[in-house]
Order: structure tokens, then C-alpha cells, then sequence
């Protein structure tokens, strides 16, 4: 193919859908429901799965339980409505041993689409009931008027209500076949390495595959492409953000991080050490340091960051440190302001429900420079709050803050030093494909003085058990949480049985399909529901004059006023409260030592990296600690997930198994900057292709910064147009 014809295949790309053969404005509409805008994003909408009809089974042979396709001529089709609000359609399809029954809820569109006579391939799994053999919902392909070889791969798409699978895969044809021959953006060096075939082969090879080796290659291609992308575009970032800069080089052996290191009341763990010097020696060099503190629960992040923190002092510059919540922010002050003290840095609190004349003042401290470090929230954020000369920005739990926020704190001083922590185990793999212009250091073991915590898995039933565990704790003068997701409960009267085992409350079991990973986001202020504060104040009256009648129930929400919000935390701290029942507002960095038990009820509705940072929260000081995981699923998925809660106390290795389970971007809380652009890398199984886009970005970008050369203009056009509508910020 000529040049020109190569260039407006690959302009092609970006143009309208609607440029495609068939796609009418009706189906314009329908595809952009499923965010399917240009040409681009029909040739990438990639199959979900395929049916391998060379694996045919006969109807007689076909064993009950497994999955399997099955090719037949239909015999009858009927469409029932057992139920005003149901419709089925059933139809019996024969081959030439015997007659399978294929029962389809919610596809009355089957009618117009399939009749008697017609040869028909249906894949799913076998069941037998009736006497006879049957499928449910299967994929069913209409055979006649597509000319199918036999053993043909059939993709299947993602479709909606106006589009079916079988036109979805004529759509995508079309799509490819209007950007045939465009260009390979992707080096011949590159491709040669890894012996990768083009992009448009791979295109066609993952849409329409002869064998499922094909689909593999092509997959290959195509997650390396999607990764070095992303990798150039966040290492370019990382680098715009300091051009024209003049980055701080941070003095790491001054007085104030001497004093510092002595008193610090511990000795450092390895990790801990390691991380430090990771640290300290990215705040030295002469280029803008953006660094990543991964460290799992209870493993002393904080300490680690105020070395960071002490460095800015030493260097005559400012570091603001930023925290989600008033509690978090307020815990900070308490637990580095001694040391702080001891080291001379000069600090303080700005939080939203700082009294208008102490922000006066302590925003005039800070605008004059006698500030060394400020702790706050949201706060930070505003207009009025300008340090003289800032050189290190701290975010900690990084992910619970959007870009623009990141980005504001950044801009408040000439290309500050930037350090983020977070507590969510995230794999080295998830953490380069979302954070590549990122240096990482991890935490992964506690203390070898930590208290022993124990984990265990209560059907609602057996909740009991939980709620006898936190009446002996109580009775030791220990104190505990009772954690209630507040999703889907009915508000039912308990029942008798609740009373004399538990605090059970009579609440609907868990619908599966509706909420086996479902998505609950980390508790800010603004979205908790005013009937969900309800439930919650329910919950904690109830506990308040049944199970825990001898002791202080208090309740911690979101929606709470930050003065109340403090008060009841202080005294939980100060064991004036027993007992307190809490949303997931608790789940970061709330430090209770006296805290040695957690009840979470319907545990099976949280991710399981969720689950590990909310028991984070207990086991904090020298006492063993218990975790009691209330399941309101009976399912056996269910139960066998939460049962890793118990195997392991390693979040790393739960996060690995929880992205096998869930999207990414359910595991971090909500969509980090440029995972948009991921539509088909798995981070647990891509781990070794993240690592090679990683490095290679890293060497393009050493040789060839502004990918001016020509073998990298292509990329530069890629990264452009694929991340066009991304912010240039760190760390999201």
C-alpha cells in the first residue's frame, strides 16, 4: 500500500463511527452508548469471549454439567410470559441424536430473528431437568446467511438492546476494513524484539481469529501497545511538569532529620530504612522527584514521610502534607507533632473547621515562611494558602483525591518535590501500569512487635459468635468497632433469634448478581444517604440498649459535623466510648491501640484490598486482635473469597487475588489518570509485558524526550490522541 493510503487509512481512526459501512444514525446512537465514538473505539470494542465451533458435541453425547456447543436445525420456538413483567423464549433445537430444549429470559427480539428450519449453534453450559437436556441463556448464532467454515472461531462482542452480537461483529468488520493498512505506531526495533506482529494484523487476529493461538498473539501486540502508551504519556508528564523549573535539591543530613532520627522512639525496620534512603535520595537529585510509598497496613508510612518532612525543613523551604479526612489530618498533628517538636520543625493543622482568626494567623505564618511543615485536608487546597517557598508536597492516601486536587496542591510552588502514600496494596504491576512516571518504594511486613490479629468468616446465622468475641473484649477493658456498609437494608424489625445471638437484624440476603463485587466507594463527607444514616443510628441504638447495655455506643459517619466528628473520635481515644459503630470513614489511618476487635457486617459487599485496610485498624498496639467477617451471601463464591481474608494477612498478596476478581479501578476506589486507555491488560497476568513497556518507555525517553525522531513520531501521535483528554498531574 501506498503512502498516502497508509496515512488516510491510519486519519481513519479518529474519524466519526458513522463513517463506518452500516452504522446508520439509529445505530450511531446505540453505539454510543457504549461510549463508541470513532473508528478507533469500534476496531478496539474487543470481544468479551469466543465460541470454538470445531468443539461441537452431540446432543446425546454431550455430558450434563459442562460446557459445550451444540449444532442443530430448530425444531419449534414459542415466547411465554410466565409472569406479567417476564417473557421467555423456549425452542427445541435438533440434530441427529436428539432434541436439546434452550429456555432465553428477557430476548423477545429471538422471534423476529430465529424461526423453524433454521440451523442454529448455541454454546453454554448442559443442564438436565424435565427430562430432558437443556440450556439457559446460552450464546446462541443464527448459521444460515453466513457462510461459516466448519471449526470457525466465532467473536463475541459486547452488545446492547439495538445492537446483537452477530451485528456488532459485522460492525467491527466494517470498522477494520475502513482503516485497512493504516500505520504501526510501534518502532520495527521494538516489534522485532518481541516478535510482534503489526497492528493491523493484530486487529484482525483478535476480532477474527482462525485459531485461539491467533487471539493470543494478537493480545500480545496489543497489551504491549497499550502499555507503552500509557507509560510514555506519564513519563512525559513527569517531565513537563518540571521544564522551566528550578526543583529544590533537599539537604538530607541537616540538623533538623538528626534530631529527627533520634527521637523517633523505635528502630526502623529494614523496609522501613530502605525506604527512607529511597526517599531522601529522590528529594536530593537535581530533578523534580515524584515517589511512591506503597506500604500495607500498620507498617509506619508516616514516620517514613516526616524524614521527607524534616528535609524541606533543613533546606529553608516548606512541605504541606495532605490527608482525606479532618480525623486523619488531625491524627497526623498528633502523632508527628512531638517528634516534630523534639526536631525543631515548626508545624501546624489546617482543617475545614479551623476557627476563622487561628487560620488568620496560621496562614500568615506560612505565608511569611516561619511554617516549616503544614498538616491539613481540603483545606490546603484553597486560594488563600500560599507558602513562601514550597518544595515538598506529602498526599497521603493519594488515590481518595482527584487529579485537579493533586494538581492544585502541586501548583503552589515551583516544582515541588512530590511524595505520595497510600495504604491500598497495590501490586509492583498494578503500580507501574498506573503510576510509571512514578519512583515506588514498598512496606510490606509490620513490625515484628505487631499484635497478632485473626480473621474469621461468620455466616449471618453464626453472627453470634462475632458479638460474644466483642463482649469478652469489652469485658477486659477493651474497646471495639462495628462496621455497617449500609447497602440495601431494609430496615426490618429484628427477630428474636437476633437478640438472643447477635445484633442480627432481619436484612435482606445479599442478590448476588447485583452485588457480588459491588462497589463501595470510600466514605468522603458528601456521600453517605440520609436513610443510610438513619439504618446506622438504628444500629447503634439497638447495640446500645441490648448487647453492649453496660457500655458507651457512639456512631461515626461521614455526614457528621468535623467538630462532632473529632469529639466522638477523642473519646473513643481516650476509651470514654466502648463501642463504636461506623461506616468505612474509619478505614484509614484511624489509630486506636486499645481497638482489638472489628465486627463488619455484610463483609461479602467489600473488595477484599477494603476489607484488609479496614481491619488495619485494629491489632494497633501490643494486644492480640480479632476480625469477625459477617457474610450475608450463602453463595459458595462468596464465602470462598472472604475466606482468603482468613489464609493470608498479606495485602499484597490479597490484592493480587482481588484484581484476578474485579476491576482495577474498583481496587484503588475510583479510575486513576490514563487507565481509560487499558481496555485489555490484565495487571496479574501482564505483569512481565508491564515490566518491558516500563523499561522501554524509560529508554525511548532517555534517547528521544520529545519523541521527535522518526521512529518515534508515530507514538508521539498515539500517545496524543489516546490520552488527549487526560490532565497533566502526578500521581493519578
Amino acid at each position: 500500500m501506498d503512502a498516502p493510503d497508509r496515512l488516510a487509512a491510519t486519519l481513519a481512526l479518529d474519524e466519526s463511527v458513522g463513517r463506518v459501512r452500516l452504522v446508520s444514525p439509529t445505530r450511531a446512537r446505540a453505539l454510543d452508548g457504549l461510549g463508541i465514538r470513532t473508528v478507533r473505539d469500534l476496531a478496539t470494542h474487543f470481544p468479551r469471549r469466543y465460541i470454538d465451533l470445531s468443539r461441537k458435541a452431540e446432543v446425546a453425547t454431550a455430558r450434563i454439567g459442562e460446557s459445550c456447543t451444540v449444532e442443530g436445525a430448530v425444531h419449534e420456538i414459542k415466547l411465554k410470559k410466565p409472569k406479567p413483567r417476564l417473557s421467555l423464549v423456549e425452542l427445541s433445537l435438533v440434530d441427529a441424536t436428539g432434541v436439546l430444549m434452550v429456555t432465553c429470559f428477557r430476548q423477545p427480539w429471538l422471534m423476529d430473528q430465529v424461526k423453524p428450519g433454521m440451523r442454529i449453534a448455541v454454546a453454554g453450559k448442559l443442564e438436565f431437568n424435565y427430562g430432558f437436556k437443556r440450556m439457559t441463556n446460552p450464546y446462541l448464532e443464527v448459521l444460515e446467511g453466513e457462510r461459516m467454515a466448519e471449526g470457525m472461531i466465532i467473536p463475541v462482542h459486547p452488545a446492547c438492546e439495538k445492537i446483537s452480537a452477530a451485528w456488532m461483529r459485522r460492525l467491527v468488520g466494517n470498522a477494520l476494513a475502513a482503516a485497512s493498512g493504516l500505520y504501526d505506531p510501534l518502532p520495527l526495533e521494538l516489534r522485532a524484539k518481541y516478535r510482534l506482529m503489526s497492528r493491523g494484523a493484530a486487529l484482525s487476529c483478535i476480532h477474527f481469529p482462525h485459531t485461539m493461538d491467533e487471539v493470543a498473539e494478537a493480545r500480545r501486540r496489543l497489551v504491549y501497545e497499550e502499555l507503552l502508551l500509557l507509560e510514555l504519556m506519564l513519563m512525559r508528564e513527569s517531565r513537563e511538569r518540571s521544564d522551566g523549573c528550578e526543583p529544590a535539591v533537599h539537604v538530607v543530613d541537616g540538623p533538623h532529620l538528626a534530631a529527627l532520627e533520634d527521637a523517633v522512639p523505635f528502630e526502623l525496620t529494614d523496609e522501613q530504612a530502605q525506604a527512607k534512603r529511597d526517599i531522601l535520595a529522590a528529594l536530593a537529585a537535581p530533578q523534580t522527584a515524584n515517589h511512591l510509598l506503597l506500604g500495607d497496613v500498620g507498617t509506619g508510612k508516616t514516620v517514613v514521610a516526616a524524614f521527607a518532612l524534616a528535609a524541606a525543613a533543613d533546606t529553608g523551604t516548606q512541605a504541606l502534607l495532605m490527608a482525606p479526612t479532618e480525623v486523619l489530618a488531625r491524627q497526623h498533628g498528633k502523632s508527628l507533632g512531638p517528634l516534630f517538636d523534639a526536631a525543631g520543625v515548626t508545624w501546624e493543622v489546617l482543617t475545614g473547621s479551623t476557627s476563622p482568626a487561628d487560620r488568620e494567623a496560621i496562614l500568615a505564618r506560612v505565608a511569611g515562611g516561619t511554617t516549616d511543615v503544614l498538616i491539613g485536608t481540603h483545606a490546603l487546597l484553597e486560594d488563600d494558602v500560599a507558602p513562601r517557598r514550597l518544595s515538598l508536597v506529602v498526599i497521603d492516601e493519594q488515590q481518595r483525591f482527584g487529579v485537579e486536587q493533586r494538581a492544585k496542591l502541586l501548583a503552589k510552588g515551583e516544582a515541588p518535590d512530590a511524595l505520595y502514600l497510600t495504604a491500598t496494596p497495590i501490586p509492583r504491576s498494578l503500580a507501574l501500569a498506573l503510576f510509571g512516571n512514578l519512583t515506588l518504594s514498598y512496606l510490606k511486613h509490620r513490625p515484628h512487635d505487631a499484635a497478632r490479629r485473626t480473621t474469621f468468616v461468620h455466616q449471618k446465622a453464626d453472627r453470634g459468635h462475632a458479638y460474644d468475641a466483642a463482649r469478652a473484649a469489652l469485658a477486659r477493658g477493651e474497646q471495639v468497632y462495628v462496621v455497617c456498609p449500609l447497602i440495601g437494608q431494609d430496615g426490618g424489625e429484628r427477630d428474636a433469634k437476633a437478640a438472643d445471638g447477635g445484633s442480627g437484624g432481619r436484612r435482606r440476603e445479599a442478590d448476588e448478581e447485583a452485588y457480588e463485587y459491588a462497589a463501595i466507594s470510600i466514605e468522603t463527607d458528601d456521600d453517605l444517604a440520609g436513610d443510610d444514616v438513619a439504618a446506622a443510628a438504628k444500629e447503634a441504638s439497638y447495640l446500645q440498649t441490648t448487647l453492649f447495655a453496660d457500655y458507651r455506643v457512639e456512631l461515626l459517619h461521614g455526614r457528621m459535623p468535623s467538630a462532632e466528628k473529632q469529639a466522638v473520635m477523642q473519646r473513643f481515644r481516650d476509651n470514654d466510648t466502648q463501642v463504636l459503630v461506623a461506616t468505612t470513614v474509619i478505614e484509614v489511618g484511624v489509630d486506636v491501640p486499645n481497638a482489638t476487635v472489628m465486627i463488619v457486617e455484610d463483609a461479602d459487599r467489600f473488595g477484599l484490598s477494603q476489607l484488609h485496610q479496614l481491619r488495619g485498624r485494629v491489632g494497633r498496639g501490643s494486644k492480640s486482635a480479632e476480625v469477625h467477617l459477617v457474610s450475608a451471601s450463602k453463595s459458595d463464591a462468596a464465602l470462598t473469597r472472604l475466606a482468603a481474608m482468613v489464609s493470608t494477612d498479606d495485602g499484597f498478596e490479597l490484592a493480587s487475588y482481588d484484581l484476578s476478581l474485579r476491576r482495577e479501578g474498583d481496587i484503588l476506589g475510583n479510575r486513576q489518570h490514563g487507565a481509560s486507555g487499558l481496555k485489555l491488560v490484565n495487571v496479574v497476568r501482564d505483569g512481565a509485558v508491564i515490566e518491558a513497556a516500563h523499561a522501554d518507555a524509560a529508554a525511548i525517553m532517555a534517547e528521544d524526550p520529545e519523541l521527535e525522531l522518526p521512529a518515534h513520531r508515530a507514538l508521539a501521535r498515539e500517545v496524543r490522541i489516546m490520552y488527549a483528554h487526560d490532565h497533566v498531574a502526578q500521581g493519578g
